[in-house]
């Protein structure tokens, strides 16, 4: 089973649950920093960011969800597949600890982790309430638009400055998530390598405290009812 750092809800018990999962050669603590900013604006949410399965050899401090040495489309798909089922099985032992319906989640995921949330968060029979990913990128867009329905909103962000995942990764995963019918967002941070800025991290907060109250798929449910 993974384990990783947590962070409780500041104000009662936890009504909903975000899950951050890191970046190839990093760990949870990479991510969990995250929450106590976000928690200001939900603070009846849990927060708990996972250590990959495996020790990174290209990082020997850290971990990864799979090992990776260049963007190649079959080997990131296998990845994904290969970790998915340690992670679901996290996901589903933290909201039973919480004693939450899987509905109350949400996935955040940096580079690697934003592949793995993604591929995990669009797959569950009970879809999370919000996916939100950074500087990553969809591994099965093909796939995708054959298999996706009742998908949850999705925020990505990238910086056009990124080198290790060029921005491009931002718009062909955003179409694809749109092919497949999800309500996707999108935002390009000017000048930001691969890493997250202030205001990314802002939209972030903001896209799960709106996600969590039902007003993104509201929004959603009233466009879908207007085109049809």
């Amino acid at each position: 089973m993974l384990s990783g750092p947590r962070l409780p809800p500041s104000r009662g018990n936890a009504t909903h649950l975000v899950v951050l999962c890191h970046g190839y050669g990093a760990d949870g603590n990479d991510l969990i920093g995250l929450a106590p900013m976000w928690q200001r604006l939900m603070p009846t949410v849990a927060f708990a960011a996972p250590n990959a399965p495996e020790r990174c050899a290209g990082a020997p401090v850290g971990f990864q969800w799979f090992a990776i040495s260049r963007l190649e489309p079959h080997a990131m798909r296998a990845g994904v597949e290969s970790a998915a089922a340690g992670l679901n099985a996290f996901l589903d032992a933290e909201l039973a600890r919480h004693n939450l319906p899987a509905d109350r989640l949400a996935l955040v995921g940096f580079s690697q982790g934003t592949m793995m949330s993604l591929h995990v968060g669009l797959r569950r029979q009970i879809k999370p309430a919000a996916i939100v990913g950074y500087s990553g990128l969809l591994t099965d867009a093909e796939e995708l638009t054959t298999q996706a329905h009742a998908t949850p909103p999705i925020l990505l962000i990238h910086g056009d400055a990124d080198q290790m995942i060029p921005a491009e990764f931002l718009f062909t995963s955003a179409a694809a998530l749109g092919r497949a019918g999800a309500a996707v967002q999108w935002h390009l941070s000017h000048g930001v390598g691969h890493s997250i800025d202030e205001q990314g991290l802002a939209m972030g907060g903001l896209f799960l405290s709106m996600a969590f109250r039902g007003l993104l798929k509201r929004a959603a449910d009233e466009i879908s009812c207007s085109v049809s």
